[in-house]
């Protein structure tokens, strides 16, 4: 009995209509970034298990693909795993080719990544990151293109967005200010998941990883922060009064709103404090954009890391970067009904032919179409009309040019726009008009 075919968990096939639909986001994305000066680079699918290790936390290592070594010297071999993120091996990247590249490097690559999560809607485990990222820079310019490429982006693409900003210096603070700094991590893997679980789970989370009562109770006027962006910046600098990183990120917050206010976006914009972003490398800026009229967590994240080529052997080398998230962006856009109906209109006219010194008619006629850019397939064979007008419907093809004996004595061929039904004779140079 042959074996039913099938695909991994939490993996897709794509057919035509899903290309066409993930071209449309990548070229999208492609546009805006080009328009701030980044370029295209690509890593491999596998790394070293030790560039991997250690960068994502506990809860991220736990989730790498691990490869099996195979071959003869397999058990000499390091071992390898498939990229969690593009983040990580972007930086071995920058450290490997440094003498290559010119700084700030913009950078910004779009390819498949890995995680052995628990596969569920909205999560897979193997879908594509579009990240974005500039290296070699402090500014906080960075931070504003980022913001406005968010807002370009999803201005383009129809969805309304909101994206969320803290900084990880403020939620250091926090964790100094309670008397728990070594618990920087814990208390933000805990407060991240606010949203998702609430604030009684969270403290009972907080409780877990080892805070106590009074610390716990010492970070509900943090959790219950509530008013305009300048109000929560200004209670902020009282809270963390007597914290040296904790100001640093107000100030850092603060100079990233002014320049906001430079450039006016519509973007909707929200200071929120109990965003903490799972990633240990983090430790400025932080941000995360969710659709407003889909339910499906966040689309786009991102922040600055300060050192994260340190691990690599180049240190205080700054870089702040954003990823959105491609498979999400694609649900929304089919939740909303987004895509353009026209995506897979890409063959511009079929031609359809009663016999074979016909189909040798149309070839002549495709070859100069498609030296003008016009789209052109022909039949591969002169079967029933019915049959190759159905496959012009299926392919959603708009026009069929019709070829039989008095086309070919004319010199002309018959077009019928599908649409409409309305048939009428054309030579070369109206049918190139029309199309």
């Amino acid at each position: 009995m042959a074996q039913k075919p099938s695909i991994p968990k939490g993996t897709r096939d794509f057919g035509q209509l899903e290309m066409a639909r993930r071209n449309y986001i990548f070229d999208t994305i492609k546009g805006v970034f080009s328009l701030y000066g980044f370029q295209q680079i690509e890593t491999p699918a596998m790394e070293n298990i030790g560039t991997l290790m250690g960068k994502y936390g506990e809860e991220g290592d736990k989730l790498l693909f691990r490869i099996q070594n195979s071959g003869e010297k397999a058990a000499l071999a390091p071992e390898k795993g498939l990229r969690y993120d593009l983040t990580v091996p972007f930086a071995r990247y920058v450290v490997q080719h440094r003498e290559e590249l010119a700084f700030p490097f913009k950078r910004f690559q779009i390819q498949p990544v890995w995680r052995a999560d628990r596969p569920q809607k909205g999560r897979y485990r193997e879908f594509y990151q579009c990240d974005v990222d500039v290296i070699g820079s402090d500014s906080l310019l960075g931070e504003l293109e980022l913001i406005q490429i968010v807002e370009e982006v999803y201005r383009r693409l129809g969805i309304n967005v909101c994206l969320h900003i803290n900084n990880r210096k403020i939620l250091a603070g926090i964790a100094e200010i309670i008397g728990a700094p070594e618990k920087i991590v814990d208390i933000t893997v805990a407060i991240d998941k606010l949203d998702k679980i609430g604030v009684d789970a969270v403290n009972a989370e907080l409780v877990e990883r080892g805070l106590n009562e009074e610390q716990v109770k010492a970070l509900q006027p943090i959790l219950n922060l509530s008013g305009t962006t300048q109000e929560k910046l200004t209670a902020l600098k009282t809270i963390l009064a007597g914290s040296e990183i904790g100001l640093k990120g107000v100030a850092e917050l603060e100079e990233v709103f002014q320049l906001l206010d430079i450039v006016n976006l519509t973007l909707n914009i929200e200071l929120d404090l109990c965003l903490a972003r799972g990633l240990n490398y983090y430790t400025g800026a932080i941000f995360e954009v969710k659709a407003l009229d889909a339910q499906i967590g966040s689309i786009t994240g991102g922040g600055r890391y300060d050192n994260l080529t340190g691990i690599f052997g180049l240190p205080g080398v700054s870089g702040v970067g954003i990823s959105f998230g491609a498979d999400r962006i694609y649900d929304v856009l089919t939740e909303l009904d987004l895509f353009p109906k026209e995506l897979l209109t890409a063959t511009q006219v079929l031609f359809a032919t009663f016999g074979d010194a016909e189909l040798k008619y149309a070839l002549k006629w495709a070859k100069e179409l498609r030296a003008r850019n016009i789209a052109v397939e022909v039949y591969p064979e002169p079967t029933k009309m019915k049959k190759q007008m159905g496959y012009a419907d299926d392919k959603k093809i708009p026009f069929v040019a019709i070829v039989g004996g008095n086309e070919m004595e004319t010199n002309t061929v018959m077009l019928k726009e599908m649409s409409s039904g309305v048939q009428q004779q054309v030579t070369l140079d109206e049918l190139c008009t029309i199309l």
